[in-house]
């Protein structure tokens, strides 16, 4: 059973959506009275995600030189980053979860990620 069910233009969608979200969810959480860096590290994370998306190589990317298999090094990366983050400087309670969340989604999203188009497609169809 192959499990990579996100397209590249899915994973694509979903880049731009998770980037509005890294810049929005910690004004909204009030990351920043607890712990400035949390704030700042998730607005320039959802910086950089718009960033090199915009020059990866799949349908929603502009520049495309970054390969598609190069973006989701870059987003494990990222999603190691947010998870190691609560450790690193010593967050809890709301800002651990926020950064544990957004790290765990990342690696979902990037198991769940087919390298290319007709990798999702079924034989036959």
């Amino acid at each position: 059973m192959n499990l990579r069910i996100l397209t590249p233009t899915i994973h694509g969608l979903l880049d731009y959506m998770a980037a509005v979200g890294l810049i929005v969810f910690p004004f909204v959480l009030n990351l920043g009275t607890t712990a400035p860096l949390a704030l700042w590290l998730s607005v320039i994370g959802g910086m950089a995600l718009i960033a090199y998306s915009l020059m990866t190589d799949y349908t929603f990317g502009f520049a495309k030189v970054v390969p598609f298999k190069a973006h989701l090094a870059l987003d494990l990366i990222a999603a190691v980053g947010f998870l190691a983050a609560p450790f690193v400087f010593g967050w809890s309670g709301l800002t651990a979860g926020y950064y544990f969340v957004m790290g765990v989604a990342v690696v979902l999203v990037v198991v769940l990620s087919a390298v290319d188009e007709a990798a999702v497609v079924p034989e036959g169809v």
